[in-house]
């Protein structure tokens, strides 16, 4: 998509050129840190099955909106002004989206449903409106795109005006919507579906831009760990505690990073079906990685707060699930480029799902000193086996 007169509002596709991400991007996705943080307290806070079901839909939402939004700025340029003007409405938008958070299901539901169906459709539109008639593709594209999440908006809205289980099940409606709509490729009658083809996308952005969010939950489980570790008195048992929860944390950044990454990087940029890939890789399979980091957060406070005695449910949920969730996202992200599955994540997926049948007779600390050793295991061990050129 040349910037010309016809599209004034595209980023230039230069080849073999590399789109950086603007800083108004980044500016954008500040607004995410809190959102992540409001996530895994109310995690935290409602640590039940229904209260996990809610707090698995709100995560979904906060996902759906900053990956779209992704998709958006690798189409325009958010270095042209109205497009910045655009993300920082967004912006504004995510803030209050992120501070209803913990009531979303209570009485600021409506608040959560107005700037998230605001978000989604207010940017689609814009986008509509600026792709030229000159390009009608794209513009077919933007239009479908519009009219699923309209659709979705209806059912969000409506969530708000309700109580309890109805909006539950509305807004399970809405996000059902929103996440099939990529998947039928945004069918609408008359027009039908469109073609991979049509979504046309800078990879390397596209790459460089989920790994920026992988970088904000990360950051997010650092803060977390810090801030509640300042408010203990250091014993033997904190400190433990502590090291291994950074210690967990850098092994998530070396599995996703070190090796994934970069490469997921290459295969989107020399694919010849970009949007294919950015849909499974990047759009789908990075959901269970960062919920993963965002578990393992939750572990990490349960973890320094309590880490004697026996492990409770909770405790063992979290501590086993975010690894797992992690490792489950990461060997199918990587998977979808290299063609072949991590043996080393397989293992540790194995490992993981066995600990969790005898965790609660452990305490939390030595639960936790064990999941990051097998997050530890796992990385040296793809590193060592991609070093020397074969698949394990």
């Amino acid at each position: 998509m040349a910037a010309d007169a016809h599209g004034a509002l595209f980023r230039p596709i230069v080849p073999h050129q590399h789109s950086r991400v603007t800083y108004a991007e980044l500016f954008f996705d500040l607004v995410f840190v809190f959102a992540v943080t409001q996530i895994s307290h109310n995690l935290l806070g409602h640590f039940t099955p229904l209260g996990a079901l809610q707090v698995t839909m709100l995560f979904l939402a906060v996902w759906w909106v900053w990956v779209y939004t992704s998709w958006i700025t690798n189409w325009l340029n958010p270095e042209k002004t109205p497009v910045r003007l655009l993300l920082f409405a967004l912006t504004l938008g995510g803030l209050v989206l992120s501070t209803s958070i913990p009531k979303a299901f209570d009485d600021r539901g409506l608040w959560f449903a107005l700037a998230y169906a605001a978000m989604q459709v207010g940017k689609t539109v814009f986008l509509w409106v600026a792709t030229p008639p000159s390009r009608p593709l794209a513009r077919m594209n933007a239009i479908r795109i519009t009219s699923w999440l309209a659709l979705s908006a209806v059912f969000w809205i409506a969530g708000g005006f309700a109580k309890g289980e109805t909006r539950l099940v509305l807004w399970g409606i809405a996000l059902v919507i929103e996440y099939l709509s990529p998947a039928v490729r945004f069918w609408i009658p008359r027009y039908g579906a469109s073609s991979v083809a049509d979504w046309v996308i800078e990879g390397g952005h596209m790459a460089e831009r989920c790994a920026g969010f992988i970088i904000i939950a990360l950051g997010e489980s650092i803060i977390v760990t810090g801030a509640t570790f300042a408010e203990l008195t250091w014993t033997i048992e904190n400190v433990a505690a502590f090291v291994s929860a950074f210690v967990g944390t850098l092994a998530m950044w070396w599995i996703y990073f070190n090796k994934g990454a970069e490469a997921g990087s290459e295969e989107i940029s020399k694919s010849s079906e970009p949007g294919r890939l950015a849909r499974l890789a990047y759009t789908y399979l990075h959901m269970p990685i960062v919920a993963g980091i965002i578990v393992t957060a939750v572990a990490d406070e349960l973890v320094l707060k309590h880490p004697g005695g026996h492990s409770d449910l909770r405790t063992v949920l979290s501590a086993t699930g975010g690894p797992l969730l992690f490792l489950i996202g990461t060997i199918l992200f990587k998977h979808s480029f290299r063609g072949f599955l991590q043996l080393s994540h397989g293992v540790g997926i194995i490992v993981l799902c066995g600990i969790a049948w005898f965790a609660h007779d452990l305490s939390p600390l030595w639960l936790s000193l064990l999941t990051t050793a097998i997050m530890v295991v796992v990385a040296v061990w793809e590193s060592i086996s991609l070093r020397s050129d074969t698949p394990e």
